[in-house]
C-alpha cells in the first residue's frame, strides 16, 4: 500500500467515525456539557498514550505562547462541541452537522478581520449559495426533528460553526506544535474547564460505553488517523475527503434514528455542501 492510499483511507474511516458520533451523544442519554467533559477525559487519556507512542514528551517542548495560544483554541472547541452536541436534540443530527459545515465561511471571514487576508470574489459566490441552503434548511425544516425548537438548533449549529472556526484560526498559529500534543492540551483544558459543572451521578451505567467510545474513538483514534492523512495525501482531497462525515451523519440520523430530511431541507443540504465543497476543494 503506497503512502497516498494509506492517507485516503485513514481520511475517509476518520470521517465515518466522525458521521457517527450524533449517535452515540445522543445514545448516551448525557447532558452535552458532561458528554463534552468525558470526551475530554477520555480523549485526554487516549491521546497521552498517542504522544507516548509517538515519542512527543520526549523530543518536544512546547513555548508558553504556545501552550497559552493551544488552551485558548481549547476553549473555543470545547465550546463549539457542547453547542453542535446540543443541537442534535433539537434540529438533528443530519441538520445540525450540514448547518455546521458553515464553518469555512466563518474562518474565512475571522480570517479577513484579524489576518488581513483577502477575500476573493469565488468566495462571496460560494458564501451567497450557503446562506441560500441555510434559508431552505431554516424554513424547510420543523417537521420530525427531534425537538420542537427547531431554529433553535440551526443557532446552536452556527454558533458551534462559529467557534470552530476560532479554533482553526488560533490553530494556524501554532503550525510548528505536534498535531497529537494540540489535541491533548486541547482535551485537558476541557477537562478543567467543564469540571465544576459535570454532574457525574447522572451518568448511568449504560452510558459509560458510549461516553469511553466518544472519547476513546471519536477523539482518540480518529485525531490519529486524521492528521496521519493530511500528512500524506494532498489538501484538496483532504477537503474532498471531509464530506463523507455529513453523508455519514445524514444517513445515520435516518438510519439510527428515524429522521430524514424532507426534500426542501435536503435541497438546502446540498447548497451548503456544494459551497462548503467549492471553497476547500474546487479552488
Amino acid at each position: 500500500m503506497n503512502n497516498q492510499t494509506r492517507g485516503v483511507l485513514e481520511m475517509t474511516l476518520a470521517m465515518v467515525i466522525s458521521g457517527t458520533v450524533g449517535w452515540f451523544v445522543l445514545m448516551s442519554g448525557q447532558a452535552a456539557l458532561d458528554v463534552v467533559f468525558w470526551r475530554c477525559l477520555f480523549g485526554a487519556l487516549a491521546m497521552s498514550a498517542v504522544c507516548g507512542a509517538l515519542g512527543v514528551f520526549g523530543r518536544y517542548r512546547p513555548s508558553g505562547r504556545q501552550v497559552g495560544l493551544a488552551c485558548l483554541g481549547g476553549v473555543a472547541l470545547i465550546l463549539n462541541w457542547v453547542l453542535l452536541f446540543s443541537a442534535y436534540g433539537h434540529s438533528s443530527i443530519a441538520v445540525a452537522t450540514v448547518v455546521y459545515h458553515t464553518q469555512p465561511f466563518m474562518l474565512v471571514g475571522l480570517g479577513a478581520v484579524f489576518l488581513g487576508e483577502r477575500v476573493a470574489g469565488r468566495a462571496l459566490v460560494w458564501l451567497l449559495v450557503a446562506f441560500a441552503g441555510l434559508l431552505l434548511i431554516v424554513f424547510g425544516g420543523g417537521a420530525g426533528v427531534a425537538g420542537s425548537n427547531y431554529l433553535y438548533g440551526v443557532a446552536l449549529a452556527l454558533g458551534s460553526a462559529f467557534f470552530y472556526a476560532v479554533a482553526a484560526l488560533i490553530a494556524k498559529g501554532l503550525k510548528g506544535m505536534p498535531a497529537p500534543l494540540l489535541v491533548l492540551i486541547q482535551m485537558l483544558v476541557g477537562v478543567v474547564m467543564l469540571a465544576p459543572f459535570v454532574n457525574v451521578s447522572a451518568v448511568g451505567q449504560e452510558a459509560w460505553g458510549y461516553l469511553a467510545v466518544i472519547g476513546v474513538v471519536h477523539t482518540g483514534v480518529m485525531s490519529t488517523l486524521l492528521y496521519g492523512a493530511i500528512q500524506r495525501i494532498p489538501t484538496a482531497l483532504v477537503g474532498a475527503l471531509s464530506f463523507v462525515y455529513p453523508v455519514v451523519a445524514i444517513a445515520v440520523d435516518w438510519l439510527g434514528i428515524g429522521h430524514a430530511l424532507g426534500a426542501v431541507q435536503l435541497l438546502g443540504a446540498l447548497g451548503i455542501l456544494l459551497a462548503a465543497a467549492g471553497m476547500t476543494v474546487f479552488r
